[in-house]
């Protein structure tokens, strides 16, 4: 399906602000559920994208945008079809004080896609600037625009200029979008229709207020934290969101509860399993993590019948459906390196490891043998050394050995101190360091399918 400006409107809509850290999958599909129309991902930089693999997750249901690390840059699914905006562009307001090249990049968007191309500003130090600006970026032919009332240099805790926001409204004819509003004036569902009569917008977009509790956009009114918050921990689960990415976002929701027992026991998790079990859905993480490996199982004996592979014996290879992800892991430490140390003091020969790829899609997988006992990963890698670490993996965790992520207890491979709970990417101190929703200023595009895209058949 190809979407134009007539496919998604952007009048009199409730509308989830893109968000550092906080506009992934999981985030989103809870804002759709309590009532948002539309939903901005988090901030993407062009450059990444480009060097992204678009790959269909059967397992997931998703379309994933992977990077040549192996690092998911975006994740989307059915469900926020045609709901999802796409954020792109530069860091900060930085294009604010660049008004050619703002025109020139979404002159160039519009002529080059038939999704609705909409962009986000902040206010200039005067009317009269603010209202020049607007004006050119009207002429490119984007379908609206989003302006966070305030100036560039201003924080949350700055009020917000409605006036200047009712000023661009009363300006121009495409839908004006009114953010800003979280810190005086949205508190609850009311006050979003409240702040949009202030600005006159068409809609709101709504930032703070939604990462502190995203059922703000439910007409019945704010759900208990708790709910909303076991039902966020579901979505990242099922999507096999990171960790460190649902740490921060449920930090950003406790708040002045982080000193709380629970708050304490997120603070420490270390993996998803930690973080269900803090929140009571221990059982859920084991049942729902069994059922996608069995799915990525089932998926790769498919795939091997598929492509005609010759039969080979593997009878007595214990194996798991496992893949090494470098972010669980400390910088200096690897599965390999723990199964290593492990048999250097068990008096065992090192691992021997072999590892094959296949020729259709250039796919590794390796067996490590491991005291004449044979491991293996079920799922092929994009390199040898990921197959390897995979098979280490398997190794480790079949003999309940700990094979070095972040958490675990391993001192005499843990060369470098691990970061001070005030350090933690899911705490108080990342939440000063970054600040959701205050970014700007740059082109968003509505994804959809297309030949023309690079994000083609989402």
């Amino acid at each position: 399906m190809i979407l134009n400006s007539l496919s998604l409107c952007y009048h009199n809509k409730l509308i989830l602000a893109p968000m550092v850290r906080v506009g992934t999958l999981p985030m989103r599909l809870l804002a759709l559920d309590y009532g948002a129309d539309i939903v901005y991902c988090e901030e993407l930089i062009d450059l990444k994208m480009i060097q992204c693999k678009r790959v269909v997750n059967e397992v997931l249901s998703t379309v994933d945008f992977v990077a040549p690390d192996d690092r998911v840059v975006f994740r989307t699914c059915e469900r926020e079809h045609n709901r999802v905006v796409f954020q792109m562009g530069g860091m900060g307001a930085a294009l604010l004080s660049d008004p050619d090249k703002i025109e020139k990049i979404l002159s160039t968007l519009v002529r080059g896609t038939r999704r609705p191309v909409t962009c986000k500003i902040r206010i200039l130090p005067s009317l009269e600037d603010t209202l020049s600006l607007v004006k050119r970026i009207e002429r490119t032919g984007i379908a609206a625009i989003a302006v966070h009332g305030r100036k560039r240099e201003e924080r949350p805790q700055h009020p917000v200029s409605c006036e200047v926001i009712k000023a661009i409204a009363d300006t121009l004819s495409i839908p004006v979008i009114a953010n800003g509003g979280s810190h005086d004036h949205i508190q609850q569902y009311s006050d979003i229709e409240d702040f949009r009569q202030a600005t006159a917008a068409s809609s709101v977009m709504v930032a703070r207020a939604a990462m502190w509790n995203p059922s703000i956009f439910l007409k019945e009114g704010l759900r208990p934290l708790e709910e909303v918050m076991q039902k966020y921990i579901r979505y990242a689960v099922q999507y096999d969101n990171h960790y460190t990415n649902t740490k921060y976002c449920l930090c950003q929701m406790l708040r002045e509860q982080l000193e709380s027992p629970q708050g304490r026991l997120l603070h420490a998790a270390q993996s998803s399993r930690e973080i269900c079990e803090a929140f009571g859905l221990g059982a859920f993480y084991e049942e729902t993590t069994q059922e996608l490996d069995a799915q990525r199982a089932k998926l790769s004996a498919r795939t091997s019948e598929e492509t005609g592979e010759p039969a080979e014996d593997t009878s007595g290879v214990i194996k798991m459906a496992v893949k090494f992800d470098r972010r669980a892991y400390p910088a200096q430490i690897t599965p390999k390196m723990c199964l290593l140390e492990w048999c250097r003091r068990e008096k065992l020969a090192q691992p021997v490891y072999e590892t094959v790829q296949r020729p259709l899609d250039r796919l590794f997988s390796s067996i490590v043998t491991v005291a004449e006992q044979k491991y293996q990963s079920t799922l092929w890698d994009k390199s040898k050394k990921l197959a390897e670490q995979a098979a280490a993996i398997v190794c480790l965790r079949s003999q309940g050995l700990p094979e070095g992520q972040l958490g675990e207890e391993s001192p005499s491979l843990h060369k470098r101190k691990r970061e001070a709970p005030d350090q933690d990417p899911g705490g108080p101190r990342a939440q000063e360091l970054a600040q959701p929703g205050e970014l700007c200023k740059k082109p968003f595009v509505a994804l959809g399918s297309s030949e023309e895209s690079p994000l083609e058949g989402w």
